[in-house]
């Protein structure tokens, strides 16, 4: 089946095969397809100037496909990785780091180390010394979804 098709389209297989995987990664979200089809798109492009040779086989093609995707994936990670912008929001996604420094009044005693308070309409859990209903105490840390108080 494989040779079947690879003798149809002849050289144009690969870019084929490039094109598809290129107009995959429109409807994909993420940057992997990206590097899987310009792989294919380099196979295609020595396809069309080997054909003709003996040794350009289907089995070799494949063979230097796989080794171009990964090679591929791994620079297109390296470079991907490079891009990371800085943020002008960091604590976005991380609403307990956004809590350090608030101050706020326990709800719930703090007892064995472990209590409650609320900060706007979230009952958090907190840890820290051991005090009474009412204290004030102050955010210092998050460990673990819980947040480290101290009085304040």
């Amino acid at each position: 089946m494989v040779a079947w098709l690879a003798d149809q389209l002849g050289p144009w297989n690969w870019m084929v095969i490039g094109l598809v995987l290129l107009a995959a990664e429109i409807l994909v979200p993420g940057v992997f397809l990206l590097w899987i089809g310009i792989a294919a798109l380099i196979v295609g492009a020595a396809s069309l100037a080997l054909w003709g040779f003996a040794f350009w086989s289907w089995e070799l093609q494949v063979v230097v496909f796989l080794a171009l995707a990964l090679a591929s994936a791994v620079l297109g990670r390296r470079i991907m990785a490079g891009r990371e912008a800085e943020s002008d929001q960091p604590l976005l996604n991380r609403r307990g780091e956004q809590l350090v420094g608030r101050t706020a009044t326990l709800g719930e005693p703090i007892r064995e180390g472990h209590g409650r308070i609320q900060l706007g309409d979230t009952l958090w859990r907190v840890t820290g010394p051991d005090m009474p209903v009412g204290a004030r105490v102050k955010v210092v840390a998050v460990r673990d979804l819980e947040l480290v108080v101290v009085p304040a």
